[in-house]
């Protein structure tokens, strides 16, 4: 490729030059031919001093600087190198305006210059990174990173980068090119060029292991074939030589008593068909130990077992992780595979169509971009895979095989369906790896999901409650009215309705769809006007408690609400439902003409029309929860409103759920399998299971109990600090309980160089504490984050959070568990407050009211265990391997103060509780943190 690129990279002392930042070191290197022939790199004066938080981030000191020379001196020679040449970098809008503007504020013209953004380029090509960051990708790439954020350091690695990426462009099929330059125009950067020159240079004949239809290039796909399951080895002949085994597979393996406790128990319970729970704590090694009885059984008796995790990292870790180092364990060929909803599988079909379909919007045309590259590559063709931007996966929406057509069950498309080949992959499989939604969708489809399965093993099954309860319960919120209604759209725009209407002109056929635009529009009216009425009817009756992240919540009953307010959130609601029965009116009234057409149109326009008869039957479940949801609400069921008040006026949600899932699932679940197995490392309360078998409905099938402490040595490993002067929360104010919380948390800062998770019940008290910390002057040295307030990306809060030295981050409820921070990457875990559910929360009101019928405490039998398990998930999070160790501070004095605060310390494993003041607690963990280990 006969082009030359000048690779930059700034560090700078802030992100506004036009506010005074300066640029404190300038970087290029320059490629030519594929391959880099020269570097140019010098700090630069500001003429100010270098902000702290820019000094920790980049290592630049003040004094690197002073005898530096001034941007206008080396200018000349910037402009010398980036004549005629691509000016590359990673962000390159930052990069290349700040350049513009110190080059203008120094009387030097304006760059010309052609550019390529090595984020963007990455994005397209790199589908399936995690993060677009120069480190993951160096990282990713098997780049050496030497100094990140230091111009020099950075620039080469951007330039390493560039050279990868573009080895990549040369690698694909020229249809894939060919389609990628189609969009380039809308790219940000001048990609497009690139690629052109690719394909001008491009002589080769294509490679054998790509597939092509209608145009896209896809990975060959490998049929899998069906697996032998017969041998000769039992789990009991394994049972003797497994300590070899295991050695043999893993040469670091370290024996665990418990691993091989709980291996041999779930084996038993497979055996004698029953179902049991394991609380196995951190450091077991439970994964294995359930896989290899999982894969015996599933081996000798011909039927799968399934595996159901509630996140997708652990379903990841299992299958590229877990799973190729059990086939070296087991004296046999193992099968995995994984199972998600249809949504999780691109649609080829659809994806060619609306390739095809003009769209200027960028996300939709990054995500074009990404698919064609993903498509090369992915066997799964699951959206897990992939980094989506944000308005893609609106985008996905529309392409996944959710709703399938007749056209998608005959050839070809039946040949290149994602989700069939999942399914015959896990027909043949050992062990089915799924969800815990797909699971409970199996449930209440009369297991039409999964393949046929006895056996099952349900992993972080802590979360199985929550989620059966939305499961088994109704949602309805403007914005997927809203979503259904764009994606119809209108005659004049894009959407459904435009293409079944043209389809119509287009062959003569008379139908009123002008009547049809009518209904819709009225519909996208009146849908606005219910979510606006709700959202006004839970603002005049709601006190200033918020909950996650700052939603409001009002629980109702419909025949216990009156008003004039309640009478016209019905009467809105009336409305709909009868729009909705006009369109299926008009619908019906339309089959005919419809039928008439499918013999004659295209295949595109036999799909357009079936997605359009689709979208109208969503509508048909809209009104079905209307009538549950406002008019005849469900026995057993709570109904509630959410709301955010300082978002949209229509930014409205309404719930209903079972108050008690345990009947349902003893009834459709246990009863119908022969063995289920729950686990995870936070199931029982005071040493027992009686709140899980309570919830979960297994108090009838008796089940196997087994409890396995943690191997990590708490002891030496961690420490829990309980201050004896902090005041109750209940005795001041949240503002003065907050100021309290901000200093507090400084001082434990400054003793641990932060590294610092604070936890937090309340989103409220989390932005109250943020906000008088950022008011402290000593806490410039430290980077602090806030849950919600920075950002509300949890993967983008824990990235942040990882990179610098001394952050401190302020999370809610989603960061008590799920994390995991090994090593250095966390030291201190703080928690505020006892974590408590608001009473408040409809359910909970609603959960509580029944318990207190049958004579139950609420509190004894609910909040507490409830409160417990997650007070154990939090605690959780600082040790995660034998070498981490940590200090946890505990703020809540009624851990101490009440007859209930037992429950709490005697449910973490055996560790140091050191219980001071304040301020010699600080004394106290300077001085065991210095102890040699």
């Amino acid at each position: 490729m006969n082009k030359r690129f000048v690779v930059v990279d700034l560090e700078t002392t802030g992100h506004s030059p036009k506010q005074g930042d300066k640029m404190i070191q300038f970087a290029a290197v320059i490629v030519e031919d594929g391959k880099i022939v020269e570097r140019f790199s010098s700090f630069l004066n500001p003429s100010m001093d270098i902000p702290p938080f820019i000094t920790q981030l980049t290592n630049i000191q003040n004094d690197m600087v002073k005898d530096a020379p001034l941007f206008e001196e080396i200018s000349p020679k910037i402009i010398e190198l980036l004549d005629d040449a691509y000016f590359v970098a990673h962000n390159v809008a930052f990069d290349l305006t700040f350049l513009q503007e110190e080059l203008y504020q120094c009387g030097r013209e304006t760059l010309y210059n052609s550019t390529v953004d090595t984020v963007e380029l990455a994005r397209i090509l790199l589908p399936t990174v995690d993060g677009y960051k120069l480190s993951q990708l160096a990282e990713y790439l098997h780049i050496e990173h030497e100094n990140p954020h230091q111009a020099d350091s950075d620039a080469e690695v951007t330039a390493r980068i560039l050279l990868l990426l573009i080895e990549k462009l040369k690698k694909l099929p020229l249809t894939t090119l060919k389609q990628l330059y189609a969009l380039s125009l809308h790219f940000k950067s001048e990609i497009g060029e690139l690629i052109q020159q690719v394909i001008e240079d491009k002589s080769y004949a294509e490679d054998d292991s790509y597939e092509f239809i209608h145009g896209i290039a896809l990975n060959k796909y490998q049929p899998h074939s069906a697996n032998e399951k017969q041998h000769s080895h039992t789990y009991e002949i394994f049972e003797t030589e497994k300590q070899k085994l295991f050695h043999q597979a893993l040469p670091l393996f370290e024996e665990r008593k418990g691993q091989w406790e709980m291996m041999n128990f779930v084996q038993e319970c497979f055996a004698g068909n029953e179902h049991a729970l394991i609380e196995a704590g951190t450091g077991i090694g439970k994964t294995y130990a359930y896989l290899v009885p999982a894969v015996f059984y599933a081996s000798v008796h011909h039927h799968p077992v399934i595996i159901s995790t509630n996140t997708v990292t652990l379903q990841q870790q299992i299958i590229e992780k877990d799973v190729p180092i059990l086939e070296k364990i087991v004296p046999f060929p193992v099968t995995a595979a994984v199972l998600k909803g249809r949504e999780h599988y691109i649609s080829i079909r659809k994806f060619i169509q609306l390739l095809k379909e003009r769209n200027n919007n960028y996300d939709a045309i990054l995500t074009k971009a990404k698919l064609l590259i993903w498509l090369t590559e992915t066997e799964t063709g699951d959206s897990d895979e992939i980094n989506l931007p944000s308005g893609g996966k609106l985008f996905w929406e529309q392409l996944n095989e959710s709703n399938p057509s007749p056209s998608d069950f005959k050839h070809p498309w039946k040949l290149y369906s994602f989700y069939e080949r999942a399914q015959n992959r896990a027909q043949n499989a050992h062990i089915v790896v799924t969800n815990h939604r797909l699971l409970l969708m199996d449930v209440m489809s009369n297991h039409e999901l999964l393949p046929e399965y006895e056996q099952i093993i349900i992993d972080e099954a802590h979360h199985l409650e929550d989620i059966a309860g939305e499961e088994l319960g109704e949602r309805l919120d403007y914005f997927a009215v809203h979503a259904l209604l764009n994606r119809i759209g209108t005659i004049q725009d894009k959407g459904l309705l435009k293409k079944v209407h043209h389809t119509f002109v287009k062959y003569s056929i008379e139908l009123n769809t002008e009547l049809l635009q009518n209904l819709f529009v009225q519909l996208h009216s009146e849908c606005d006007d219910l979510f606006r009425l709700i959202h006004s009817f839970v603002q005049k009756r709601i006190s200033n408690q918020q909950g996650e992240i700052g939603r409001s919540s009002y629980r109702y009953k419909v025949e216990k609400e009156h008003g004039h307010y309640w009478t016209a959130i019905q009467e809105a609601a009336s409305r709909i439902r009868f729009l909705i029965h006009d369109l299926f009116t008009w619908n019906d009234g339309a089959r005919h003409s419809f039928d008439e057409l499918y013999d004659k149109v295209t295949k595109n326009e036999q799909s357009s029309l079936h997605e359009f008869q689709t979208a109208v039957k969503g509508f048909e479940h809209i009104s079905q929860q209307i009538e549950k949801l406002l008019f005849k609400q469900q026995s057993h069921h709570v109904t509630w409103f959410e709301i955010e008040p300082k978002g949209a006026a229509n930014a409205t949600y309404i719930y209903s759920q079972p108050t008690s899932i345990a009947d349902t699932l003893a009834d459709e679940f246990f009863a119908k399998k022969q063995s289920v197995i729950l686990t995870s490392a936070t199931l029982t309360v005071n040493g027992t299971f009686d709140y899980l078998i309570q919830e979960l409905g297994l108090y009838d099938f008796q089940p196997a109990q087994l409890i396995l402490p943690s191997e990590f040595d708490y002891e030496k490993q961690a420490r829990v600090y309980i201050p004896q002067d902090m005041p109750a929360v209940n005795e001041v104010s949240l503002y003065e309980y907050s100021a309290m919380m901000a200093e507090s948390i400084l001082d434990v800062a400054k003793v641990t160089n932060g590294r610092m998770l604070v936890l937090f019940t309340s989103y409220d008290m989390l932005k109250a504490t943020y906000g008088y910390l950022k008011e402290l002057n000593d806490l410039e040295e430290f980077v602090l984050l806030g849950q919600g307030v920075t950002t509300r990306n949890r993967n983008r809060l824990l990235k942040d959070f990882s990179q610098f030295e001394h952050s401190i981050l302020l999370g809610t409820n989603s960061l008590w568990e799920g994390i995991d921070l090994r090593g250095d990457l966390l030291s201190c875990l703080v928690i505020v407050r006892l974590p408590f559910s608001s009473p408040n929360q409809p359910l909970l009101t609603a959960k509580f009211e029944q318990m207190k019928k049958e004579g139950k405490s609420p509190f004894m039998n609910y909040s507490l265990p409830q409160a417990v398990i997650r007070f154990k998930q939090g605690f959780g999070r600082l040790i995660r391997s034998k070498s981490d160790r940590g200090a946890i501070f505990i703020f809540d004095n009624r851990i101490t103060r009440t007859a209930y605060g037992y429950h709490f310390l005697h449910s973490l494993p055996k560790v140091q509780v050191v219980q001071k003041t304040f301020s010699n607690l600080l004394l106290d963990y300077k001085e065991w943190w210095n102890e040699k280990t």
